[in-house]
């Protein structure tokens, strides 16, 4: 590998393990609670701190690492993993174990964002796009791979051993990021009010809320995909477990495609995902009522879903080029926020008696938003083009 690809992997493996550490308690909810006095709803509510830290924290820990060098932000980003993942793992009651995610969440957002400039400015013009694919790739692998076996080894061995484990990881993460990220210019005195200015621009809120809308549609369908084969496709336990697997084969193919079509064009990769996201969602009652159709359709839902991450990712950045790590690390809680408002949507179709079999369809109706907007946003630059 050359020179720049040793540096962006060794920030995909600090995204692996932030990806680890996010979706880890999903699968660990039951041993979590019991191991910390609480309740599985109490225990539920971590989740979602660790979701609001995220959306709180990118922005404000970005705005004050502004002053540093982007290595050193890294490396300093990656201390907070580690100290929050070890803190986790020597909790003895709810309070200490709330706190131990509000931490690790801290450093979600802004490495994300930082780590996608980074990688961004490292590579070649044409490989840029693939630059910042390969940020979220360590996302997408940790679904696969880093999550069941971290869930697996709470399950059956000790849940404080995976989160100690996932703090190991980060210990390699900042080793590999110390000795392959060259030397950084510490950055000037940030100008708050012009960066503030750079990510409150119409366009660039357009843009966040297209990263809103993707996330949202995402999660109406993800968040419940369980009980969907349930209902739909009759699938067994086992049959779910391969699915879900799938997704994330899904997520990493699509990720991959995506880095490909970004390096061409953000706008085009956009138009193509959300597009192919809006057919694949309404087929998806149809196709995914028999076992093979449902395999066949997480798979390709899998590849659109996230393909849209990196050319979402590009465009804030492009759009706020006077503050792109602040963006960037905004649009990664723009992510969250999609998250909690998709699995909101979800729930309100259910509650409402539409039951599961109407989730796609609302998924649907968040990707054609997300394309509208994108369509809107498009045509604003082409008149301001025009008018110039």
């Amino acid at each position: 590998m050359q020179a720049y690809q040793w540096g962006i992997f060794a920030l995909a493996l600090g995204t692996f393990g932030l990806g680890t550490t996010e979706f880890m308690p999903m699968g660990l909810l039951p041993v979590i609670a019991d191991g910390v006095n609480a309740s599985i709803p109490a225990a539920g509510l971590l989740i979602s701190a660790y979701a609001i830290g995220v959306m709180l924290g990118a922005p404000l820990i970005t705005l004050y690492l502004t002053r540093y060098s982007h290595k050193t932000s890294l490396l300093a980003l990656m201390v907070i993993f580690i100290v929050g993942n070890i803190l986790s793992a020597v909790s003895v009651n709810y309070s200490t174990f709330m706190i131990s995610r509000i931490i690790t969440s801290f450093s979600h957002g802004a490495f994300f964002g930082i780590g996608a400039l980074v990688a961004m400015n490292m590579a070649p013009a044409h490989k840029k796009g693939s630059a910042v694919a390969a940020i979220f790739l360590g996302l997408t692998i940790a679904n696969i791979v880093g999550v069941p076996i971290a869930t697996w080894i709470g399950q059956t061995i000790d849940w404080r051993l995976a989160f100690a484990l996932t703090a190991l990881l980060g210990v390699i993460a900042f080793a590999g990021i110390y000795r392959n990220l060259p030397r950084m210019p510490k950055a000037d005195k940030p100008n708050v009010k012009a960066e503030l200015k750079a990510i409150t621009q119409p366009a660039a809120l357009r843009a966040f809320s297209t990263t809103v809308l993707c996330a949202g549609s995402m999660f109406t369908l993800y968040t419940y995909i369980t009980p969907i084969m349930q209902t739909l496709a009759d699938a067994s336990d086992n049959a779910i477990a391969l699915m879900l697997m799938l997704v994330g084969i899904g997520f990493t193919l699509g990720n991959f495609i995506s880095g490909k079509l970004t390096d061409k064009s953000p706008d085009m990769a956009l138009f193509v995902f959300l597009g192919l996201q809006i057919t694949i969602l309404l087929l998806f009652r149809f196709t995914s009522t028999s076992l093979i159709g449902a395999s066949l359709t997480t798979l390709l839902w899998g590849v659109v879903i996230f393909g849209s991450g990196p050319p979402l990712q590009m465009q804030v950045m492009k759009i706020a080029a006077q503050a792109p790590g602040l963006a960037s690390s905004i649009n990664i809680g723009a992510f969250n926020l999609g998250n909690a408002l998709g699995a909101a949507l979800g729930g309100l179709v259910i509650s409402i008696g539409f039951g599961f079999e109407w989730i796609p369809a609302a998924a649907a109706i968040l990707s054609f938003s997300g394309l509208l907007m994108v369509c809107f946003n498009r045509y604003k630059k082409s008149t301001a083009n025009n008018f110039d």
